[in-house]
């Protein structure tokens, strides 16, 4: 279950391992906190807002890209971005093959409370190796 903001403030970068979220094939993988509509996440999906920043992922052991993704998180918040990008990669140099941080990611996202909603990338935007995530600006 995500982390109040009051949690997640308190514990920095504890983020769960987790908590799984089902992705599935093509497009259809996102994520919208209640009350946002589903609007918001087709103007995401179509690059309505810019991408103001990027965090790229590739070659990061887990632990190492939990603890990325977290400072990258609260800079991106801090300069009141809107529309970021985390590449996470495709999976062809994990072991399996499979994406390993994909997944994570999405876990991850979800308990911060500023992220409102992320979805896969447009393929321009990196598709299945990337997500873009709308932030809440304070």
């Amino acid at each position: 279950r995500p982390l109040s903001d009051e949690q997640s403030a308190s514990c920095g970068d504890t983020l769960s391992d987790h908590v799984s979220l089902e992705i599935g094939a093509g497009d259809a993988w996102s994520f919208m906190r209640p009350g946002i509509s589903r609007q918001t996440l087709r103007r995401l999906r179509r690059g309505y807002w810019g991408i103001e920043a990027q965090l790229d992922l590739h070659g990061l052991t887990r632990d190492e890209a939990r603890v990325e993704l977290v400072h990258f998180l609260d800079a991106s918040v801090r300069h009141g971005f809107r529309c970021i990008r985390i590449i996470h990669g495709k999976g062809h140099s994990s072991r399996d093959g499979e994406p390993v941080l994909k997944a994570r990611v999405g876990g991850w996202l979800s308990q911060r409370a500023e992220v409102l909603a992320f979805c896969q990338a447009r393929p321009e935007d990196g598709g299945g190796g990337a997500v873009l995530v709308l932030l809440k600006v304070t």
